[in-house]
């Protein structure tokens, strides 16, 4: 069964870091691509970070090198490191896996970006 638990947001001010996580059960992460997504109200979620299971990187141009994704595969373990943030990316952010199976959405975690 696949469970994605996401936890690590926060308010910050803008120019500050959050690192959310997501404990990921169920999925093989030596063999499934993962990603990190967003959502704001009224619109669809969107990518904000793609890694491949043979360790490939892939962030939208928008973002400007802020976010990182890494793994920790012992750990089951998928983070997103977001430095400089900005009010903009203010969003409830998930994990899954890339392409998302819509059956397996968690909670999300949300981000709030504010002075």
């Amino acid at each position: 069964q696949v469970r994605l638990v996401e936890s690590g947001g926060g308010s910050v001010q803008p120019g500050g870091s959050l690192r959310p996580s997501c404990v990921v059960s169920g999925i093989d992460l030596s063999i499934n691509d993962m990603g990190w997504y967003r959502q704001v109200p009224d619109k669809g979620r969107e990518l904000v970070a793609r890694l491949t299971s043979d360790g490939v990187r892939y962030y939208p141009p928008f973002l400007e090198g802020r976010f990182t994704v890494s793994v920790d595969k012992a750990a089951n373990t998928v983070s997103l490191q977001m430095n400089n943030l900005k009010p903009q990316d203010t969003a409830v952010y998930y994990c899954n896996t890339q392409p998302p199976d819509f059956g397996n959405w968690g909670q999300g975690t949300q981000v709030t970006v504010s002075s």
